[in-house]
């Protein structure tokens, strides 16, 4: 951190904050070990969540940078007590639009097939279940709901009516390229990428730049190739594990939530981990 910088919080979101370099006009965005399922956040944080988010995230703004530009300016001129887990990064006007890609179906993508054979006004094949592969990846977007409430499904006509056709012609472009190199390199080493959401705004020059966090198990679907067998949910190594915990306690998905019990929490650590250490080769120490 530099000597004369003073910080100020812009945002308190439900995993990350966002804090204003008074002195530089940067923010340094600082990721949490909370965690949140159905647009709430739970009780209890995963230990070293936020680290893994923000160094997996890096590692995938370097492997992919050829793409798009990125919004981090560094990863290591932060204030100490957020270091490992914080990112100084450039000011961003972002897009309006939630920008999902999907390779298989899943979750409520797999809801929506059911109801009207395809996915945010995107056509499908007959004859797909939970966990099928799509014939190729589609951009399946959703608005950006305040917190407390829920993303809702956009076609691209909406898209277009909220950006203009030229960005959402480019968000489309983006958001899939990376859909795919990204989910080839996860191949390489035993991990589908369901499906992944990344977040895009325009920098001071209107150029499209990524921000936030990258294919990550917090904004991904990460499953075991070798367990891959459509028809059913697959094994996860990303947050759906507590999703699915959370579902099963009866809680009604409102605050406030239930408190996580100590062997879930053990064990979403250690799905965050093993994804982190099977997609960079690091161990985490």
């Amino acid at each position: 951190m530099r000597k004369d910088g003073r910080v100020e919080l812009l945002h308190s979101g439900k995993v990350r904050d966002v804090y204003l370099d008074l002195a530089t006009d940067e923010l340094i965005l600082v990721a949490s070990d909370r965690i949140s399922v159905y647009d709430v956040v739970l009780p209890t944080p995963i230990p070293d969540k936020g680290a893994i988010l923000t160094r997996l995230s890096l590692w995938w703004f370097t492997q992919l940078a050829g793409i798009v530009p990125d919004h981090v300016v560094s990863a290591t001129d932060v204030p100490a007590e957020w270091a490992g887990r914080a990112i100084r990064c450039k000011r961003l006007r972002m897009v309006p639009v939630e920008c999902v890609a999907r390779g298989y179906l899943a979750g409520s993508g797999t809801s929506q097939y059911n109801a009207t054979g395809g996915v945010s006004g995107v056509s499908l094949p007959d004859g797909l279940v939970e966990g099928s592969r799509l014939p190729e990846p589609i951009f399946t977007p959703t608005t950006k709901a305040a917190v407390g409430d829920h993303d809702e499904p956009m076609t691209m006509d909406e898209v277009r009516g909220e950006v203009g056709p030229n960005l959402a012609t480019e968000l489309v472009e983006v958001t899939l390229e990376i859909y795919r190199r990204g989910a080839a390199l996860a191949a390489e080493r035993g991990i589908i990428i369901a499906d992944t959401k990344i977040e895009v705004g325009l920098d001071e020059h209107g150029k499209l730049t990524l921000g936030d966090e990258l294919l990550t198990p917090d904004s991904s679907r990460f499953w075991p190739a070798d367990t891959w067998s459509p028809g059913s949910a697959q094994p996860s190594l990303d947050k759906q594990f507590v999703r699915d915990w959370a579902a099963g306690t009866g809680w009604d998905k409102k605050p406030l939530a239930p408190p996580v019990p100590d062997d879930v929490v053990a064990a979403t650590r250690a799905r965050y981990v093993e994804v982190y250490e099977r997609l960079t080769g690091e161990r985490w120490a």
